[in-house]
């Protein structure tokens, strides 16, 4: 099928059905990864319906009023914009999360460093879990002893730490960013999840904002400032400068380039990570980073050195690639 810029790719009559193959087609011929998923995605999302709904009425006519959104939808994939960005949307720890180009898009084995922080965390302090009611109601347990103070720093759409809020309802979590618009959006996503008014934001790069004996310009200390850090997660830029122009054209092209560039070797924000955690009120108990492929058993070494932490281990993901370091104070 022709992908000319000037000729129509879509004319009715048209059942949602040969919508869908016939965006398959372009979106293949475009060398777009996943065609058929991806056009199903972005038909669910025109249409308002669910993917069950689009086999069962897969022989309906097209919309006809929705046939320009649908071609205009199926150009911006073709063109290797991200499917998220074009419907708004990413699906993290079975919630919707709202994601723009001012955010990474959440990733599938970003899940695993969140379960991971969870259990630490329900190890280090088992009365703040989420408990139940008589009812099977979930409930938070009364007062605030034995309650964590977590940062997720570079929070991007807030997948991370709008997760550890609603699943710990408990917990105090606090969302940091150098990036406005992504606190934005992390925002949102709280409010979304009813989250919000348990967490804060907080604006800034890596851990400076939380820096003992910081000052603020109208000299009274802003509450983070200080601030005794329980768990600090984070999945900051890792990718290493020279490889960007390597990747996938719906991440070179598209997502931001501030949460992808992680210096030189993709260590810098580790590096100085580390070198900022002896200026903190205290240690974090536990400290978990995402990495990049090869990273994590550099980064482990790193934290060895330091001598804070007992256990230190390294997790793989789905693929079997280690992702994640976990350090823990018991």
């Amino acid at each position: 099928m022709s992908l000319l810029e000037g000729e129509k790719w879509f004319e009715e009559p048209l059942t949602i059905r040969e919508a869908c193959m016939r965006a398959t087609a372009i979106l293949n011929e475009a060398a777009v990864e996943e065609p058929r998923n991806n056009a199903e995605l972005l038909l669910m999302h025109v249409l308002g319906m669910d993917r069950a709904a689009l086999l069962r009425d897969g022989g309906e006519p097209f919309p006809a009023g929705r046939l320009a959104d649908w071609e205009r939808v199926v150009r911006r994939k073709a063109g290797g914009e991200p499917v998220q960005y074009i419907i708004g949307e990413q699906w993290f720890y079975g919630r919707p999360f709202v994601v723009s180009p001012a955010v990474l898009i959440p990733r599938p084995e970003t899940e695993l460093l969140v379960e991971a922080v969870l259990e630490a965390g329900d190890r280090l302090w088992p009365g703040a879990a989420l408990e139940r009611d008589a009812g099977g109601a979930e409930r938070s347990p009364g007062g605030s002893a034995g309650v964590p103070t977590v940062v997720d720093v570079g929070t991007g759409s807030g997948a991370i730490a709008v997760t550890l809020a609603a699943q710990r309802h408990a917990w105090r979590v606090s969302a940091s960013d150098l990036s406005p618009d992504a606190l934005e959006v992390a925002r949102t996503n709280a409010a979304r999840h009813e989250a919000a008014g348990r967490m804060s934001f907080v604006p800034g790069d890596l851990l400076a904002p939380f820096l003992a004996g910081r000052g603020s310009g109208g000299g009274s200390a802003a509450p983070h400032i200080g601030l005794r850090i329980d768990v600090l997660v984070s999945n900051p830029p890792y990718i290493p400068a020279a490889d960007l122009q390597g990747l996938q054209r719906e991440v070179r092209d598209y997502e931001p380039r501030l949460a992808l560039d992680g210096g030189a070797d993709g260590l810098e924000p580790y590096r100085r990570m580390l070198g900022q955690l002896p200026l903190l009120a205290a240690i974090p108990r536990i400290v978990a980073f995402e990495l990049g492929i090869g990273q994590p058993r550099v980064v482990a070494d790193m934290m060895r050195h330091m001598g804070e932490w007992d256990d230190i281990r390294i997790i793989t993901d789905y693929a079997g690639i280690e992702r994640h370091v976990l350090a823990v104070r018991n």
